[in-house]
């Protein structure tokens, strides 16, 4: 917290002759009453009120502290706050062709595959992440950012129906998926840079092949980690017959070589996950990358927080006031 006036500080300089003139002077001014001889007083006990006699002064010099502080116009902290933290520059590379509503992946290739890679963004909260999307074509979903709550709501709205609807051209473009997360990666200036890519085919789409994509990131320094999901032979895959869904057994042709071949390449890793369980084991594998320093800057509103000081400094007065009329009150 800081305060936009400090100085209206100097008028908590005021005690001091206030504090002067009650230890020193006040006596004077209290009633008095003369007797003879004291000495039958001299060892009465002295009474709770007695000792409690300095409360009301204390509330008194406590309200005066608390609109001080609120004259000070107390603030949060600045709009803008920069921090140098561990971190890695990721992009996600994801497959979002039909074949990837096959479901010998609970509850199908695409839910599993988003759910595995939630949990590892949660996990990673100092890396810039993003999410590059591809069937026949590729685009970037989220660049990357460290706002991971924007980015996982972006890769929850992530569908395999826009190439069922035209939206793109349906099928696998590796290469195109590859080149398009480099490219948000190219300018990085992090020490560990790094493509995640996910897949259950084979390159059949694009203008750039995988092997070219993947000199580009090497030439940059990108290491790639490429995922090959779906089983070992073939797979449930959902169709409409008459209105009704009926499951067709289709197999399942992942490019493994090609898939090898990036990942050598690029000093990276290549896995195989035949079920959820292989999975998030392998995202839990490519968790434990070596992580580099990044300069983040968050945001955060700027508000005046002077009502909690004049809310305290009420309540103090009120309870002095209270405390002089009943249980500190003098007669006369």
């Amino acid at each position: 917290m800081e305060f936009a006036n400090k100085e209206y500080m100097l008028l908590l300089l005021l005690l001091i002759p206030y504090l002067i003139w009650y230890v020193r002077f006040r006596k004077h001014t209290e009633a008095t009453m003369t007797l003879s001889d004291t000495w039958v007083l001299k060892d009465a006990p002295k009474t709770l009120r007695q000792r409690l006699s300095w409360l009301p002064m204390a509330l008194r010099c406590l309200t005066l502290v608390l609109i001080v502080c609120a004259l000070c116009r107390p603030q949060t902290q600045n709009a803008w706050d920069e921090k140098t933290v561990e971190g890695i520059d990721i992009m996600l590379a994801m497959d979002v062709s039909t074949s990837m509503l096959a479901e010998d992946l609970k509850p199908n290739r695409i839910e599993a595959a988003k759910n595995v890679a939630s949990a590892f963004i949660s996990d990673r909260q100092n890396d810039n992440i993003g999410l590059t999307i591809f069937a026949g074509e590729a685009f970037t979903q989220c660049p990357m950012t460290t706002d991971h709550a924007a980015l996982l709501n972006l890769l929850k709205s992530v569908q395999t129906d826009i190439a069922a609807r035209g939206l793109i051209e349906d099928g696998t473009a590796v290469g195109m998926g590859l080149a398009n997360a480099v490219t948000r990666l190219k300018d990085s200036k992090a020490k560990s840079r790094v493509v995640i890519l996910l897949t259950d085919g084979s390159n059949n789409r694009g203008e750039i092949s995988p092997m070219t994509a993947a000199e580009i990131a090497k030439s940059l320094g990108i290491r790639v980690y490429t995922i090959g999901v779906g089983t070992n032979k073939v797979a449930p895959y959902p169709t409409i017959v008459a209105g009704s869904v009926q499951y067709v057994n289709l197999p399942v042709e992942i490019d493994t070589k090609t898939l090898e071949d990036i990942a050598k390449k690029t000093d990276g890793n290549f896995y195989r996950a035949t079920n959820n369980k292989e999975l998030n084991q392998i995202y839990q594998d490519i968790d434990k990358l070596e992580r580099s320093k990044l300069s983040v800057k968050k945001f955060s509103k700027r508000y005046e927080a002077f009502q909690p000081f004049v809310i305290a400094a009420i309540l103090s007065l009120l309870l002095e006031v209270l405390l002089r009329l009943t249980y500190f009150r003098r007669i006369p």
